[in-house]
């Protein structure tokens, strides 16, 4: 492993004031530091975000060779890609600017990468912080796991002859998705391929409800139109896959709300309006009516 000489880092920016040198200090803490780093920025316009951005620029202390681009307000797939351009490495990693990594992070997911040749791209468990508290267990996996769920963070190390072979970000994307669509690319260009997980949380990622990737979620549909719509030929060839996996997601939803309803029942606790309707009129052909009939037998 020359991980040192392999791997080159693209950290995305727009108007992130001091979390984009957060960002950058993640990456000179690495056991195993990049060749180099470039911040991508997609048309700062903050004051504030600006004079860090030149602080950081002219800071000779920096431990890693750093370089940072500038653009119009483009959208994030624009500034991945006007950053991966700039790289050479065979190995790059891409991070948010208003996220950071553990100090194991580049080491931890290379040794996967090394290991597995056919392994496209990896990355790790994430630790939320913000408004929200926990860790997440993404799972990558092969095409077929990812057409039901987003199976990878953004944050993550890919192989650059696959970002070549894909053709990028699709830069159309300015609403979210853009890394779920990314992954999907990757797989299809190069077959028989998956992404690797490193069960660690090692990626600190930070939450807060007017995110973009939040925020993505009110156009959910929407999105799945376009990347289903873009990926169809992939759809068709997995669909038992497609459709059982977001059968799980919804089950696995459903049995937990049941849980919590029942719970309050037997506790005396009072149901949400949402609740109550759902009890008058439960859904059906969706396991809506059964778990409905499961509620009020446990309440008996």
């Amino acid at each position: 492993m020359n991980i040192n000489n392999d791997i080159e880092a693209v950290i995305t920016s727009f108007n992130q004031k001091s979390m984009i040198y957060d960002a950058v200090q993640s990456l000179c803490r690495q056991t195993s530091k990049p060749k180099r780093i470039i911040i991508a920025d997609d048309g700062t316009t903050d004051e504030a975000s600006v004079k860090i951005l030149n602080e950081i620029e002219a800071d000779r202390k920096i431990p890693v060779p750093l370089q940072i681009i500038r653009q119009a307000n483009s959208g994030v797939s624009a500034a991945r890609n006007a950053g991966i351009r700039q790289t050479r490495a065979p190995l790059i990693l891409v991070l948010d600017g208003d996220d950071s990594l553990e100090a194991t992070f580049i080491e931890e997911t290379c040794r996967l990468l090394y290991g597995n040749p056919s392994m496209i791209a990896a990355s790790s468990w994430l630790h939320t912080f913000g408004v929200l508290e926990a860790t997440v267990h993404p799972a990558g996996g092969d095409a077929a796991a990812f057409l039901s769920r987003n199976c990878c963070p953004a944050t993550h190390i890919f192989r650059r002859e696959a970002w070549q072979k894909c053709g990028g970000y699709d830069e159309t994307m300015r609403s979210g998705f853009e890394d779920w669509d990314f992954f999907l690319n990757m797989l299809e260009a190069i077959p028989d391929t998956y992404v690797g997980i490193v069960e660690k949380p090692l990626i600190n990622y930070r939450t807060a409800p007017a995110s973009p990737n939040i925020k993505s979620m009110e156009k959910r549909l929407e999105l799945m139109r376009y990347m289903i719509k873009k990926h169809i030929n992939t759809y068709k060839e997995h669909i038992l896959d497609a459709v059982l996996g977001v059968e799980a997601i919804s089950m696995a939803r459903l049995y937990g709300w049941e849980s919590e309803m029942i719970h309050s029942k037997l506790t005396g606790e009072s149901l949400s309006h949402l609740s109550n309707e759902f009890m008058e009129n439960p859904s059906y052909g969706d396991g809506g009516m059964a778990s409905a009939v499961r509620i009020a037998s446990a309440r008996r």
